[in-house]
């Protein structure tokens, strides 16, 4: 085993520690595209920046002076490429849209496994470092910043017994929430009245007591909140 084909390996197996590193993150807060997905990204960008830079191993059928080969060409597909991986972990669920954060990190992992497969390990480690700090110590850090809550709530009325609009919005104020972007339709089946809202409170610990008075509450049918973020 020549001097070449350990520096290939060693460049392989550098890509899929740091992929498995970055995807195991993902797995632990239970994202769709995690430990498997990352690793075989890392793997594929970085396989791919090899083809380029050891062209001189494979091309022998050819005079080397007369074809030139441009590695950024290749980069620049597989992070075109990578998007489409990416687009497909955002998924809308309800009224909210989950999977940014992840798609985000595939697609900074297929980078990472780029520089992998050129050897150029400095700005790797750095790169993944960061990454990793992101993606945990940005978490804790939004946990920790103060902020308001925003979700999307969902509620239907019977349209006999029920909330109308004044009074969705007055019941909403007396647990600290204001309502935002309002719509309301009415179905047959039963015959309700629909609203569908943004809702925004100061502080996150208000969205248990409004859900409890949400379910007790006899003018409501059923009702759906989903907090926004990723």
């Amino acid at each position: 085993m020549g001097h070449d084909d350990l520096v290939i390996i060693g460049r392989v197996a550098g890509a899929l520690v740091i992929g498995a590193l970055i995807g195991f993150e993902r797995t632990f807060h239970g994202r769709p595209a995690g430990f498997r997905t990352h690793s075989l990204v890392c793997i594929a960008s970085a396989i791919l920046m090899i083809v380029t830079v050891y062209q001189n191993q494979w091309m022998t059928f050819v005079d080397h002076d007369a074809i030139r080969t441009d590695p950024t060409r290749m980069a620049q597909g597989i992070m075109t490429g990578i998007g489409f991986l990416g687009a497909g972990v955002i998924f809308k669920e309800g009224l909210t849209v989950r999977g940014l954060t992840t798609a985000a990190s595939i697609w900074i992992t297929a980078a990472i496994g780029i520089l992998a497969g050129i050897g150029f390990y400095f700005p790797m480690i750095v790169t993944t470092m960061l990454t990793l700090g992101t993606l945990t110590v940005f978490r804790w850090i939004e946990t920790k910043v103060p902020g308001e809550f925003f979700a999307h709530l969902q509620m239907r009325c019977p349209r006999d017994d029920g909330m109308n609009e004044e009074a969705v919005r007055s019941f909403l104020k007396e647990y600290g929430f204001s309502v935002a972007n309002l719509t309301y339709a009415a179905t047959n089946e039963p015959r309700c009245f629909e609203y569908q809202m943004v809702i925004k409170a100061r502080h996150q610990d208000r969205a248990p007591a409004l859900a409890e008075a949400l379910g007790r509450s006899p003018q409501v049918v059923d009702f759906r909140m989903a907090p926004t973020g990723d």
